[in-house]
């Protein structure tokens, strides 16, 4: 929607170090030389019936940005809407879930502003902090990196196989277990290994998320279905046509971007065009670093998967 602004570009500003000349998570304001704000914003309506969970996976999804720039968490203001009926003991449940995230993040919320809507929707708008020459956006990928994820795709389909009391108990919960889990040590390992290039994955899907490094950074990328984690039930409800509005328009502005090779099964590419919620992160890293990047995952007790590779090129390709 950012583009309704193309014709009102902003004032020239030296500090403004990520903005709307460029597709990244979250805009960066240089304060001084050691310190830089990164600003963020997100909400969204309840995708799971606890309330708990809910307020937790909005305020999990909203500061994943900051961490997918470098950043640190600091500040978080709640962004929320709920109908006059909605019981307060709910309410209680969302904002908890949400400000106990904030808590872990080493950040505080100190406000907010709610309205009354008919459907429930929450999130934050997130302050974080970052060193101006560390940090981290889309671009700068180069031919031979390592692309790792680092969270199992798949929870669109499983959320919304769940909205049709269609999921199991222990693949909702699966879910849930992996959109609460924060990025912010990944992010820290990301920095660490001196990553080319960073993003989450979230409503764009891999595929969408994937282009757009892909074309910020002026090369290819080359994914590995085979290699790629899922969700569990995921590929099973894709198969049964459980997909999501997301997935549809993904598909069709991905047209002409994305090629997709023989071999590869329907259900998995639904889960590649699937939008994620507080999905992992997607980063590129020399192939010098790889292995160190596995190793400080393994040492700090996080999964990640090699997923791929950038290439000469442009546009993503996916292979069997």
């Amino acid at each position: 929607m950012l583009r309704y602004l193309a014709d009102r570009p902003p004032a020239a500003n030296a500090d403004l170090l990520v903005g709307l000349d460029t597709p990244d998570d979250a805009a960066v304001y240089r304060l001084n030389d050691e310190q830089a704000a990164v600003m963020t914003v997100d909400f969204f309506a309840p995708l799971v019936d606890d309330p708990y969970a809910y307020g937790a996976i909005s305020a999990a999804n909203a500061m994943s940005d900051v961490y997918a720039m470098g950043g640190e968490v600091v500040l978080a203001l709640n962004v929320a809407a709920f109908p006059e009926d909605l019981p307060g003991e709910t309410i209680a449940g969302i904002l908890r879930g949400g400000a106990d995230k904030v808590h872990e993040a080493g950040g505080v919320i100190a406000g907010g502003h709610t309205i009354i809507d008919a459907e429930p929707k929450y999130g934050l708008c997130v302050l974080g902090l970052v060193h101006p020459q560390k940090v981290l956006t889309k671009a700068g990928a180069q031919p031979g990196d390592v692309l790792f994820l680092t969270k199992p795709l798949g929870t669109g389909i499983i959320t919304t196989a769940a909205m049709q009391d269609r999921a199991a108990p222990a693949h909702l919960q699966a879910a849930i277990e992996s959109m609460v889990l924060l990025n912010r040590h990944a992010s820290h390992i990301a920095g660490e290994v001196a990553a080319h290039a960073l993003t989450d994955v979230t409503g764009y899907s891999l595929l969408g998320h994937g282009y757009e490094m892909a074309s910020a950074g002026g090369v290819g990328l080359r994914l590995i279905a085979a290699a790629v984690p899922v969700l569990e039930g995921a590929l099973v409800y894709a198969k049964e046509g459980i997909v999501t509005g997301g997935a549809g328009r993904n598909r069709q502005y991905l047209q002409g971007k994305v090629r997709i090779g023989n071999g590869i099964s329907e259900g998995m590419e639904h889960v590649l065009f699937d939008p994620q919620t507080s999905g992992g992160l997607l980063m590129a890293v020399s192939p010098e670093r790889a292995q160190d990047a596995e190793r400080r995952f393994a040492a700090a007790g996080l999964r990640v998967w090699a997923v791929g590779e950038a290439v000469p090129g442009e546009g993503v390709e996916v292979v069997a």
